[in-house]
């Protein structure tokens, strides 16, 4: 009788991936144009723009806060017009916007482009990425990020293995140019003025960006956000947040390439405790409950079972070292508090 596993490795070595069509082409690429737009707004926009959200409102009594709630959808679209308003109006506005929304698009582009190239090599059928507009403030940067989805099975641990981890190399290395630009341009000021300029928030520096800074020659603690840096920023936020290893996240497809379905399981518990621990000391330390949603986030992967791959063989000494190259990717991108509120 012949091999299961050997006549699945000639079928998917042989197949060929489904292609888009061009209906599909016009609509990713529509989404693709809607994200562009709702990032160039959210970008210029408070915390990571220089625009001011609702500058008057400054509720105090619950009866003007009730107020404020029952005007807000007002508030909002006079926001949102007077922006793109500026955006239309004013070149260096534009030319704010448009720097943060073609650097973070970049970035998600390198990262699902990884992705898609390594299924198109396998043959395995996927589609092509899902782009999510936000509306200005329902997200601070304009877009839920973006996504490919497979629709067949993985050949095996190796595919699955290449193809989790060449989304976040790819977005790795397109944002450290980006990063660079960001911080050789970006704005530096005295202690006296530099408190107190993003709402009360503090965005926590990765790694990268402390060690980028340090041979570049710029002091960090006395910089304000550019839009490069900004891009730079949630970029290295969305890829350690792919590179968690829990459930079918980027991080979990690699664990379960390396260790196997166990230890892949038990992956995914430990980060969801470790998450909501963090979640919970974020709360009472900084008053920053931005932890409870990716807590959440990683409660539903647990659920989420990994797709078990036709063949089992384990991966090469090659792909170890490109595992511990990843580990390393995501220590230089992950931050425990990303946000704080002082």
């Amino acid at each position: 009788m012949p091999d299961l596993n050997s006549l699945a490795n000639q079928f998917f070595d042989r197949r060929e991936a489904m292609r888009p069509t061009s209906r599909t082409w016009v609509k990713h690429i529509g989404l693709l144009l809607l994200a562009f737009v709702t990032v160039t707004i959210a970008g210029v926009l408070q915390p990571f723009g220089f625009i001011e959200i609702f500058p008057d409102a400054n509720p105090q009594t619950w009866t003007e806060i009730f107020q404020f709630f029952q005007t807000l959808p007002v508030h909002y679209l006079e926001l949102v017009f007077s922006t793109v308003y500026r955006l239309l109006t004013e070149f260096e506005t534009l030319k704010y916007g448009v720097s943060f929304s073609l650097s973070l698009l970049a970035i998600l582009i390198a990262h699902e482009a990884g992705h898609y190239v390594a299924c198109r090599l396998y043959g395995v059928d996927a589609t092509l990425p899902y782009f999510i507009p936000l509306p200005p403030l329902l997200g601070p940067a304009g877009t839920l990020g973006a996504f490919i989805k497979i629709v067949s099975p993985m050949p095996s641990r190796s595919a699955t293995f290449d193809i989790g981890v060449a989304g976040p190399i790819a977005g790795f290395l397109v944002l450290i140019p980006i990063a660079m630009i960001g911080l050789l341009t970006m704005e530096q000021a005295s202690p006296d003025k530099i408190i107190n300029t993003e709402l009360g928030l503090h965005f926590s520096d990765p790694l990268l960006l402390r060690f980028l800074a340090q041979i570049l020659g710029v002091n960090l603690n006395l910089g304000y956000f550019n839009p490069f840096l900004a891009a730079t920023w949630i970029g290295l936020l969305i890829t350690s947040l792919n590179l968690i290893p829990s459930g079918q996240l980027d991080g979990g497809h690699a664990v379960y390439a390396v260790f196997g379905k166990k230890i892949h399981r038990w992956t995914g518990r430990i980060a969801f405790v470790v998450m909501a621990t963090i979640s919970f000391l974020g709360w009472f330390l900084y008053s920053s409950p931005s932890g409870f949603l990716f807590a959440v986030l990683l409660a539903f992967m647990m659920r989420v079972q990994h797709p078990e791959p036709f063949d089992d063989a384990p991966l090469n000494a090659g792909r170890k070292i490109i595992a511990v190259v990843t580990l390393l990717i995501f220590i230089l991108c992950f931050v425990p508090f990303p946000i704080q509120i002082r």
